[in-house]
């Protein structure tokens, strides 16, 4: 009699199930494992060494670390740095000592998500991948410059894995439907069309890929004594898709970077594709109207003062408004951000000021720029010698310095030739130039050497 409490089978998913057991049957990466690539070779002569493999979800991280142990007759242990802390960290390096030593072979141990290590538990590490216990193999979906340790980073190599083609999830969908028993048992029809839509919608990612053939079979309506995937079963499956974003990882700042440089670039129709990719992705709009305020400061500036109006007009109709409509007014700021005169020039200047304040020592205020609202503030001169430019001719001061007397020759302010800049260029080099004439006139020489010639002076000492 079986035993009622007895474990039923476990049942796996098609992606587990269609996991590679030979590195020949491993698919993508081609860059990196293709005939002749150093990682390749190094694998095929079993030359084990710790690496990062860094990569989106579902390129086949795990199961290249697997692999490698298995081509190069190592003994496989895992952590996921979700679960693991230091003392699953020493537990693990205990046993692969233990194997290594009564074996005679190597150990890899694979850590997942392993980005999620504090500095204490990645240092953890460092004596036995230094002295050659364990091969050290990470996985990670964020940038491992900035996520894990430069002690641990200069003790691996970092392999950057790429999302499949979808050339590439339509044959592994294939071999699926060929190969995997119950797929077979199944004996499904797929309507033309519909593999090339999962591929797309699976957007690089094997794993979900696959996931989403299986869901497709489970959903499969019967038609003349057969299981069919059609359009309809398709779009059931994808009703709840969302494309891969990751909002505040690699990929949230790889597409709002790609967005600020089409902007920036003066490309509208990659601006919008950009935009549209985080919209859809599920990234919150007003995120992006924020950053369309940034840009309009720093890449356009003063060229055309208009776009930071039109940027905060589309995030107030976003707050008003939300979707679809205020995602609307961001496109059509963006768009008009993209195809405006730029200027860093206000950006710039503000960074080298900025700079200097930060370098120089704190000057004191000149005696005439001083607030003067006391009769003590009086009696000390505090603004005796200000001149009030609205009494001045064409409301200008010509040569009044309004710096600290030790740096009264800086220059941070400098308009390019576009859009408005170019006439406040013009008009700041008539300025410019009044000032240097009132200088020669009220010291008696050819140049003060506190006012440079017009474009001579940079902001630097």
């Amino acid at each position: 009699m079986n035993d009622l409490f007895q474990s039923a089978p476990k049942h796996q998913p098609l992606a587990a199930r269609m996991r590679p057991e030979f590195l020949a049957q491993y698919m993508g990466q081609t860059h990196l494992l293709g005939p002749g690539k150093p990682l390749r070779e190094a694998v095929e002569r079993g030359q084990l060494h710790s690496m990062v493999l860094w990569g989106p979800p579902g390129v086949g991280k795990t199961t290249f670390a697997r692999l490698l142990a298995k081509e190069c007759d190592a003994r496989f242990a895992t952590l996921s740095a979700v679960l693991a802390g230091v003392k699953e960290i020493r537990q693990a390096v205990a046993e692969a000592e233990q194997h290594n030593a009564q074996f005679g072979r190597g150990t890899i141990l694979f850590v997942d998500e392993v980005h999620r290590f504090n500095k204490a538990q990645q240092d953890a590490f460092l004596p036995y991948v230094e002295e050659g216990t364990v091969t050290f193999v990470g996985a990670t979906t964020e940038n491992p410059a900035f996520e894990l340790n430069n002690a641990l980073l200069s003790r691996c190599r970092v392999y950057l894995l790429r999302g499949l083609a979808e050339e590439e999830l339509l044959g592994l969908m294939q071999r699926a439907l060929e190969e995997d028993e119950e797929l077979q048992r199944r004996n499904l029809g797929i309507a033309e069309g519909v593999l090339a839509k999962i591929a797309r919608a699976a957007d690089g990612d094997a794993r979900g890929a696959l996931n989403l053939l299986e869901i497709a079979s489970d959903l499969a309506r019967e038609e003349d004594g057969r299981l069919v995937v059609d359009e309809d079963v398709l779009a059931e499956v994808l009703s709840a898709d969302v494309r891969r974003f990751d909002k505040g990882g690699d990929y949230f700042y790889d597409q709002i970077s790609a967005m600020h440089k089409a902007v920036r670039g003066s490309d509208p129709d990659a601006t919008l594709y950009w935009f549209a990719r985080m919209v859809d992705g599920g990234c919150d709009p007003l995120y992006i109207a924020r950053r369309a305020v940034r840009m309009a400061s720093e890449d356009i500036g003063n060229a055309d003062p208009r776009a930071l109006q039109l940027a905060l007009n589309a995030w107030d109709v976003q707050e008003r408004l939300g979707s679809p409509e205020g995602e609307l007014a961001i496109a059509q700021a963006l768009a008009y951000l993209a195809i405006a005169a730029k200027s860093n020039a206000v950006y710039t200047g503000y960074k080298r000021a900025l700079a200097d304040v930060r370098r120089d020592p704190s000057y004191e205020v000149p005696i005439h720029l001083r607030n003067a609202p006391t009769k003590l503030a009086k009696s000390m001169a505090h603004g005796a010698e200000y001149r009030y430019a609205h009494d001045e001719p064409d409301a200008f001061a010509a040569g009044e310095n309004y710096f600290p007397e030790e740096i009264a020759d800086r220059e941070y302010y400098q308009p390019v030739p576009r859009g408005l800049e170019l006439k406040i260029g013009e008009k700041l080099a008539t300025l410019r130039r009044l000032n240097r004439e009132s200088d020669q006139q009220r010291y008696g020489q050819e140049e003060n050497p506190k006012r440079p010639p017009i474009g001579g002076a940079t902001g630097k000492n």
